[in-house]
């Protein structure tokens, strides 16, 4: 009996590493970037816990894209084609480092992203509020002042 019991044992420690291992394994995204995801049979849909943390589109049935859309944790589930669980992975989305400053002025919060040149304004959340709504609109005005260019720039283009 106690023979039994110490093996049990010795097996279920064995099997921990392993178990850990698989349930740690995840994808690390950073904040408005994507991964690619492989699934190792053909996958017929995909589920993101919190749909306010990451995004996924899938690209064929064995890859998905993951947008990281703000800071957290969450989870993403696969289903196969009779609808059993395939997989079910952690996403972590986590800040840019590459070129980002964080300026802090006592408890206010300002992002950039810097080169040697020039820093330029990219607030994320967590900055101060009316930053960061001036820095999106100022990006939302910007591009559509692009959209309406090329439709002009188009519409001048056909009548040639």
């Amino acid at each position: 009996m106690r023979r039994a019991i110490l093996s049990a044992l010795a097996a279920s420690t064995m099997l921990a590493p392993a178990a850990f291992a698989a349930a740690s394994s995840g994808v690390a995204v950073p904040i408005d970037e994507v991964r690619i995801v492989s699934f190792a049979q053909p996958v017929s849909a995909v589920f993101v816990g919190n749909p306010m943390i990451a995004d996924v589109n899938m690209i064929d049935a064995r890859h998905a894209f993951i947008l990281g859309k703000t800071f957290g944790q969450t989870n993403m589930i696969a289903l196969g084609q009779n609808g059993r669980q395939l997989s079910n992975q952690q996403v972590n989305v986590s800040g840019r480092r590459v070129g980002a400053v964080t300026l802090n002025r006592g408890s206010a919060q300002y992002n950039l992203t810097c080169t040697k040149a020039h820093c330029e304004a990219m607030a994320i959340p967590g900055d101060v509020k009316q930053y960061f709504d001036d820095v999106h609109n100022s990006i939302a005005t910007h591009e559509d002042m692009g959209v309406k260019a090329a439709a002009v720039t188009g519409a001048q283009g056909s009548a040639q």
